[in-house]
């Protein structure tokens, strides 16, 4: 069976269980430390097939439910969060708006390669003064006599220096709003295309995040992805389903922090420790649910923005008190270098933040609960 052959969804969570225990669990420590990648990791995870979950199985891909892709991104991030940050980027913000809106030429040009993991995808939306609010998108675009021409900067890119295609937002003109923003499928040697600044980043180190500078960079007209000005649903609609997945990373990692704290205490155990583990075994089912919730709301056919928005709210909040408990937990040895506790606890902080920050779920929820209904 070829990696992105059709697969149970049973064998997809063994392929996730299998790679992050062989490949990416003995590399967490290094990732952190140096902040790369490993080739060996990022090879295991193309010819693991896992890079082709979102694909449909006619161009190459496993063509998977969200459930299975969520348990899969959860397995890996009990392992490396910044590893199922790449993927569930890779399959739903990159990978998933070719699949939706691509033309049948882009989609035959770029989701085999995407598929297979030869080709590593990136999402270009947030700005060095633009990130919740991405209406208000400064990156400009305009027609050029053989397509488009792109200047501004893109902040925060996950992937992006090692990525091979990059969807990209841009205005023609901001005082449009969001009816003036475009999407675009584009390659990594895009004629005026460069990488600024790569960030230090406090966790989910081993996940580069970049700065993508556009120099009237060269677009031909072939490169937009969906129709003109057709760009801000397009995002939100690959933000709505990013969410579950980084929900499931953001459980995964609380996890992996709930397991390290349980297994301590077991060694050392004293009754507020106990109280500690009931606690976060609380919060860590719930947040579960909601994941799963989504996932399976999504599969269905069902409205699932409000239930996405909810899982990465409440798996993110969880992911980060259960982490923090760990430390509390460890205790002295949890702060040292090194120490997994502490690994963990960084990773998790990021969480709250990245696509859609605590505030910006709390807002999507209070609107629709109140002013929708």
């Amino acid at each position: 069976m070829s990696p992105t052959e059709s697969r149970p969804a049973n064998d997809w969570v063994s392929v996730a269980e299998q790679f992050a225990a062989d490949m990416v669990a003995p590399h967490a420590e290094e990732m952190d430390r140096t902040d790369r990648l490993p080739a060996k990791v990022r090879a295991g995870l193309a010819s693991s097939g896992l890079m082709g979950l979102t694909t449909p199985k006619q161009f190459g891909g496993a063509d998977a439910d969200t459930r299975t892709i969520a348990r899969a991104l959860e397995i890996l991030a009990t392992a490396s969060g910044a590893v199922a940050t790449i993927l569930s980027v890779h399959l739903a913000v990159a990978t998933g708006p070719i699949v939706d809106h691509g033309s049948q030429e882009q989609r035959q040009r770029f989701l085999p390669n995407l598929a297979t993991g030869k080709w590593l995808g990136a999402f270009a939306l947030s700005e060095p003064s633009v990130g919740s609010d991405a209406a208000r998108l400064t990156t400009r675009y305009w027609p050029s006599e053989d397509g488009f021409r792109v200047r501004g900067n893109k902040m925060f890119t996950t992937s992006a220096e090692s990525a091979d295609v990059i969807v990209l937002f841009a205005t023609r003109d901001p005082a449009q709003g969001p009816h003036g923003i475009s999407a675009f499928a584009i390659t990594k040697d895009t004629p005026g295309l460069s990488i600024g600044q790569r960030l230090d980043k406090l966790g989910i180190r081993g996940s580069e995040t970049v700065e993508l500078v556009l120099q009237d960079a060269r677009l031909p007209q072939s490169a937009l992805l969906g129709p003109e000005g057709g760009g801000f649903p397009i995002a939100m609609q690959a933000l709505a389903g990013g969410r579950i997945g980084i929900a499931a990373c953001a459980l995964g990692v609380a996890r992996a922090a709930f397991n390290a704290m349980r297994a301590a205490v077991q060694q050392e155990p004293a009754d507020w420790k106990r109280a500690t583990v009931a606690r976060s075994y609380s919060e860590l089912e719930a947040a579960a649910a909601l994941v799963h919730h989504a996932a399976e709301l999504r599969d269905s056919g069902a409205p699932f923005g409000n239930a996405a928005s909810a899982a990465k709210l409440v798996a993110s909040q969880a992911a980060v008190r259960i982490a923090y408990a760990g430390v509390d937990v460890a205790g002295p040895a949890g702060v040292v270098g090194g120490a997994v506790a502490a690994r963990l606890l960084r990773d998790a902080r990021v969480f709250p933040i990245v696509e859609g920050t605590t505030e910006i779920q709390e807002l999507i929820l209070g609107r629709d609960l109140i002013d929708h209904r």
